[in-house]
């Protein structure tokens, strides 16, 4: 029972995330998600009790790998190594989760007002976290003195735009869809604009 019951909510979580990125909280309808999903529309309710609740299970499902993506921050390493980590995280996120990460943008740009404070901590914190890292590494000429505000948001942009607009980067390189190769390019190719950028030795340290 466990088991179909997971499948279930698999199943709707899914689907919620791929009609709220295709149509947005207020337009989405539990009814298209429950078709979307392949169950009966009482099963949305059954697992979820309400779309808001669901919308916000989908916000949860992209929360917990962003803040995952900044563990190479959490642990002693150089800014060659933490970034290329970190910039690697974030394009996998957008391949693997790209329809909650469209909806996690849209969250933003209205304002997040759906985020539990809770969330909107966490993200902050690990921000700001991130940030000071950054700082230490420009302070300890281990990097040139960038902005590490702007940075970090640079990164978000690079990356995240490959789910928000994995579309038209499909049409321009004349493919129907990304595959992996095109993730792996775009990350080795974000990764050498920022090390380049930040001025950060290339050559990996010897143990």
């Amino acid at each position: 029972m466990s088991s179909i019951r997971e499948r279930n909510r698999d199943l709707i979580l899914r689907a919620a995330s791929e009609v709220f990125a295709d149509r947005g909280f207020a337009a989405s309808k539990t009814s298209d998600i429950a078709a979307r999903a392949g169950l009966p529309k009482p099963n949305v309710y059954y697992y979820f009790k309400s779309k808001e609740n669901l919308y916000r299970e989908v916000l949860e499902s992209i929360v917990e790998p962003l803040l995952e993506a900044s563990a190479p921050f959490n642990r002693p390493g150089d800014p060659l190594d933490v970034l290329t980590a970190y910039i690697r995280s974030k394009i996998r996120i957008s391949r693997e989760l790209p329809h909650a990460s469209k909806v996690f943008a849209s969250e933003i740009m209205h304002g997040a007002p759906h985020l539990s404070a809770e969330q909107t901590r966490q993200l902050n914190d690990q921000a700001r976290h991130n940030v000071a890292c950054i700082q230490r590494w420009i302070e300890t000429g281990q990097m040139h003195g960038v902005d590490p505000h702007h940075l970090l948001f640079s990164i978000w942009a690079a990356t995240q735009t490959y789910a928000d607009f994995d579309w038209q980067i499909a049409v321009v390189t004349g493919k129907a869809r990304l595959d992996d190769a095109d993730y792996d390019a775009a990350a080795d190719t974000i990764i050498r604009l920022v090390l380049k950028g930040c001025g950060i030795d290339e050559t990996p340290t010897l143990a």
